[in-house]
């Protein structure tokens, strides 16, 4: 029996009586989706893995998923940013599907169906997409962050002026090694955790999956890193551990507070109440006004602006609570958002008016904003009470 011929963008792997198909694919790509379905149907695999996790297939498969979310649970739990990042991701896939035709992870979702046709087994062969996204996080400085978050934000109006001749072009193996080549220059912080380290786990799943023939559905820019990072032992454990702050990390966080702790104490003991009164003016003035005024941007109640205004002065002076999450889960009370919210979060995330007008990322909004302003006011406040010594 002759070989099945596809495409070039199907890596043929075989070897110890195995074979391996790797489909490398573009998430929002009409093409990709039929080829999928064609590899598996010609191969009629034993196993058929793809690039998701569990949490990724449940929320490709459920298209109600956001029915269940908790904007409060969010929001004390500090994952406002990761979910508008998810969020900003989504839409800038949505974007560019909807001019194409295409629903964002089409292909996959036509592997998963495509597999249970032919009766193979499915495995889900990505790592958890938190551990990626906590490691990538984790391993930015701070300005590399502020970058990452404003090409995140950025992402959702930027797929005006693609083509489908494009998305087809970045399925190309050596485009796609050009860009991460590039990536890796600008910000090999990104790369490591969120390439890198996932081309490998990709890799080791599909060498463990059962069976004699497994297809492997993947996005065109892993290919190349999983061919070169095959046969490399992998520690799943070091891989899924979110590394702490490091010490130096940590301290930083109370050096404002502590100075500027340090300097109201100064202010009484050498000038007695009104030098205290002085230090006080110029904490409290910057951060309730830049706290207050990047709320009323974000658009929150008079009510949140107040909380904030009263809660930046206090919160920033104690690093484990911040005044955006104050001003967020008040903003959340009162706006209550609803299921209807939460289900047009897809369509609404990707403007600016629809951000604004969505109950849900408007709270989110809120507190991301109340939080820059705080920061803000803490780093003017505290310049001030050290002009003041």
């Amino acid at each position: 029996m002759s070989e099945p011929s596809f495409s070039d963008h199907v890596v043929h792997l075989s070897d110890d009586g195995r074979d391996i198909w790797i489909v490398g694919t573009a998430h929002v790509s009409q093409r990709s989706v039929e080829e999928v379905e064609h590899v598996i149907a010609t191969v009629q695999p034993d196993t058929v893995c793809v690039e998701l996790d569990p949490m990724r297939h449940e929320v490709l498969m459920d298209e109600h998923r956001w029915r269940n979310l908790d904007v409060f649970q969010i929001i004390r739990e500090k994952k406002v940013l990761f979910l508008l990042a998810s969020l900003a991701l989504s839409a800038y896939q949505k974007r560019i599907g909807e001019k194409l035709g295409v629903r964002p992870g089409a292909e996959l979702r036509a592997a998963v169906e495509a597999a249970k046709g032919v009766g193979a087994e499915l495995v889900l062969a990505d790592r958890d997409i938190q551990a990626t996204l906590k490691r990538t996080w984790a391993n930015l400085s701070f300005w590399n962050k502020l970058r990452l978050s404003s090409v995140m934000m950025a992402a959702p109006f930027a797929a005006n002026d693609i083509s489908e001749e494009q998305i087809e072009e970045l399925k190309d193996r050596d485009s796609i090694g050009e860009m991460l080549d590039q990536l890796a220059e600008a910000m090999p912080e990104v790369k490591v955790p969120l390439i890198d380290e996932r081309d490998l786990w990709l890799m080791s799943s599909v060498d463990e999956a059962p069976g004699k023939k497994v297809v492997a559905v993947v996005g065109a820019g892993h290919v190349r890193g999983m061919l070169a990072r095959r046969g490399e032992a992998l520690d799943r454990d070091a891989l899924t551990h979110i590394p702490p702050p490091s010490q130096v990390t940590r301290a930083l966080k109370w050096v404002i507070p502590l100075i500027v702790l340090a300097a109201f104490y100064w202010g009484w003991r050498e000038h007695s109440t009104e030098g205290l009164a002085h230090m006080l003016k110029a904490w409290i003035i910057p951060n309730s006004v830049a706290a207050a005024l990047f709320s009323i941007v974000a658009g929150a109640k008079p009510l949140t602006v107040l909380v904030a205004l009263v809660a930046s002065p206090i919160t920033s002076l104690n690093p484990t609570i911040g005044a955006g999450m104050a001003a967020g889960l008040v903003e959340a009370w009162l706006r209550k958002p609803t299921v209807d919210d939460c289900e047009r979060l897809g369509d609404d995330v990707s403007s600016v008016r629809g951000v604004y007008k969505n109950r849900v990322t408007r709270v989110l909004l809120v507190t991301v904003m109340a939080t820059l302003g705080s920061a803000v006011g803490a780093w003017v406040g505290a310049s001030w009470v050290i002009s003041l010594l």
